[in-house]
């Protein structure tokens, strides 16, 4: 399936434009982004979600658990489910009949969706958002960036799993912390940099 005639451009001023953009990434707020699915996804409370590539094994299936407990209670989760623990969680999410909302570093104009992808957004179940114009076609660090950033303004509170000391995620989970962002993680050890940080443990 390709995504054509199911993107629309959500403008600056239009009603469907979240404040919460201005409100979280002010002067760097997109004069415009673009959604195919069901766009009224946004004025639902979202939980946003982020994990590091490398998710130790004492969280793994604490994660899965969280996830499952998420989609039972009918949670709405946006995030750029790249990682391997991320797609695994989007399957995870896949399976129940709650929305979820999916942002790729990527235009989604004439992007092909993934037939795993298909049924729930033919069910309404699925939207998908890119703050990326039609020619930004490729993935890459800095689209990574700012999606991360994206998925950050528009969420009502974070889940993470885990983030890498070092990494962009934990760089993330500061700056949101700092922003009265509220940010909830899996009680390990391995999450202690988090938990120093100020986000709550689960």
């Amino acid at each position: 399936m390709i995504l054509n005639e199911q993107v629309a451009t959500i403008r600056q001023g239009s009603p469907p434009y979240p404040l919460a953009l201005h409100k979280g990434l002010s002067s760097d707020a997109p004069t415009e982004f673009w959604a195919a699915g069901p766009v009224q996804l946004l004025d639902q409370p979202k939980t946003g979600f982020f994990c590091s590539s490398q998710c130790p094994g004492s969280i793994i299936l604490k994660t899965f658990d969280v996830i499952t407990w998420m989609r039972d209670e009918g949670q709405v989760l946006i995030g750029g489910f790249h990682s391997v623990m991320e797609w695994e969680c989007l399957g995870i999410l896949l399976r129940g009949r709650q929305p979820v909302i999916w942002v790729p570093a990527r235009s989604i104009v004439g992007m092909h969706l993934k037939p795993e992808l298909v049924p729930a957004f033919d069910a309404g179940r699925l939207l998908i958002l890119s703050p990326f114009p039609p020619k930004d076609k490729r993935i890459t660090a800095t689209h990574a960036d700012a999606r991360n950033r994206f998925v950050g303004a528009l969420a009502d509170c974070v889940f993470v799993p885990h983030a890498a000391p070092t990494g962009k995620t934990a760089a993330l989970c500061h700056t949101l912390l700092a922003n009265s962002q509220r940010v909830y993680t899996i009680s390990d050890l391995a999450n202690k940099h988090l938990a120093s940080l100020g986000a709550m443990p689960i």
